[in-house]
């Protein structure tokens, strides 16, 4: 009955203002982490990995508080039992929901174009170091050795270059293993497959908080109509 949606409508609005919450921490995190800024502040004009990272985040935060205020909507119509409240959190469950199922399906289709770009990034100041055009690039070139825990390029031929017997922390040895191209994608993957899965708890939670508004609502409207025609005027 309406009770049992009221309670089961109460407890979706509570988990999906705390997905609210963890994708607006999870969009901030990506955004001021230190393994993205310093990718990010890396100055490539036609590199797209600055774009990506400054849209994730807005996006991320707009998600966030269309979910937050779903929930708080959605609460308000359960306990005010307002159609008009209802009305408003299904459509901000429905908006919620037209903008995480295009987010999960990128999670697939640019997933490498994230991890090339990041990659190419890399690669530009490896270059620029190893040519000795720059020292601010050596700063760089440390700061991303010393955060992704990785040291210089792979050679296939198994040599390695001045830059990872100067830029490598001392006692570092340079193999495979540490290569920081590999490093920046198994980094990368990690944290794409986290966000690809709070994206879909995120969708689940959205579906059902659309099924329960509508429901809600076709309740409170039945049951006013009932109301109504109980209601008998002596003359």
């Amino acid at each position: 009955g309406m009770r049992t949606t009221k309670c089961q409508l109460l407890v979706t609005s509570l988990c999906v203002m705390l997905l609210g919450l963890s994708i607006a921490t999870l969009s901030t995190v990506t955004h001021y982490g230190l393994h993205f800024t310093l990718i990010s502040n890396v100055s490539l004009d036609n590199n797209a990995y600055r774009v990506i990272h400054h849209t994730a985040f807005y996006f991320g935060i707009c998600l966030s508080m269309t979910l937050i205020l779903a929930a708080l909507l959605s609460s308000a119509a359960t306990v005010r039992e307002s159609q008009c409240l209802t009305a408003m959190g299904f459509f901000c469950f429905a908006l919620a929901f037209c903008g995480l199922i295009p987010a999960a399906c990128w999670r697939y289709t640019h997933s490498t174009e994230v991890e090339d770009s990041m990659m190419d990034v890399y690669d530009f100041v490896y270059e620029e170091v190893r040519r000795n055009t720059s020292s601010f690039r050596r700063h760089e070139l440390t700061a991303i050795h010393e955060a992704f825990l990785c040291c210089g390029k792979h050679s296939p031929f198994g040599d390695t270059t001045n830059v990872e017997n100067q830029m490598c922390p001392p006692g570092q040895v340079h193999d495979e293993g540490q290569d920081c191209l590999r490093e920046i994608q198994d980094f990368l993957k990690k944290h794409m497959d986290f966000v690809f899965s709070l994206l879909s708890i995120a969708i689940g939670f959205t579906v059902y908080g659309m099924i329960l508004t509508s429901f809600l609502w076709f309740s409170i409207h039945f049951s006013s109509n009932l109301y109504r025609k109980g209601k008998y005027i002596l003359r």
